[in-house]
């Protein structure tokens, strides 16, 4: 039996989700604003998703302001200081935004689909853009005592994945959670998830069979959806007092 989930009142807060168009970045925004925080909701310049899911929100009479920007475009200190604008301030940085760098999945034995384009595409977006956007919002958020929750994967702690290329970025997602951790201490705590097997909209075109098969090895019997994970992301974001520099693997047992 699936139980309810926790509720918070988060009225007064201020978030910026990045790549919050679709799934887990939508379903984290979406249940941020329902709680009464303030968010700015990333999306890709040419991805018309965006203003609609930001639209939808805010006639539920969410506050959510729609806010195009292509993470590991090189100017993601442009984007930090223009949600700092629209929000008054930052509370919580997600930083959600990310891309496979292909349309499926590669076996680890298939080096020579791993191209050079592939690794500069995932690492500028994955990691290194993730890195810059956080350096960027280090101010505002030490300013309110904020936090930072990151998304990683199981991929970084195992085989499974799209690509090798991918789970090294994850990885470093990882090692860079622990790491700002410390170098942000004490004002604003940093933390990670790494998700399992998620029903959502993504670049990989996953096949029937190899959904089930997934299902089949995960210990409690389902995929996860983008509402488990946002809901441990916003307990990290908003609640966890004394975590930090950890990342939670959400996967219902799938790496077990």
């Amino acid at each position: 039996m699936t139980k309810p989930l926790l509720s918070y009142d988060l009225k007064g807060t201020r978030a910026l989700v990045t790549g919050a168009a679709s799934g887990i970045g939508l379903a984290t925004a979406q249940r941020l604003a329902r709680s009464g925080c303030k968010v700015v909701l990333n999306h890709l310049p040419n991805d018309p998703a965006g203003p609609e899911q930001a639209a939808r929100l805010i006639a539920e009479g969410c506050d959510v302001r729609p806010l195009p920007h292509t993470i590991g475009d090189g100017n993601e200190a442009a984007l930090a200081q223009e949600a700092v604008r629209l929000l008054g301030g930052l509370d919580l940085l997600v930083n959600n935004a990310g891309t496979p760098g292909g349309k499926r999945a590669l076996a680890p034995s298939d080096l020579d689909s791993v191209t050079d384009a592939m690794w500069h595409q995932v690492m500028e977006v994955n990691l290194i853009g993730l890195f810059r956007l956080t350096r960027a919002a280090a101010a505002p958020l030490r300013e309110s005592g904020g936090s930072v929750v990151n998304l990683a994967s199981i991929s970084a702690l195992s085989s499974r994945g799209s690509s090798m290329a991918y789970a090294a970025s994850k990885a470093g997602i990882i090692s860079l959670t622990r790491h700002l951790a410390v170098a942000l201490a004490p004002s604003i705590r940093i933390n990670g998830v790494a998700p399992g097997a998620v029903d959502s909209t993504w670049e990989i075109e996953w096949t029937e069979e190899q959904r089930q098969s997934s299902i089949q090895r995960t210990p409690l019997g389902r995929r996860c959806t983008p509402e488990d994970i946002a809901e441990t992301i916003v307990y990290l974001g908003f609640g966890a007092p004394m975590i930090t520099g950890q990342t939670i693997v959400i996967d219902g047992g799938l790496i077990l």
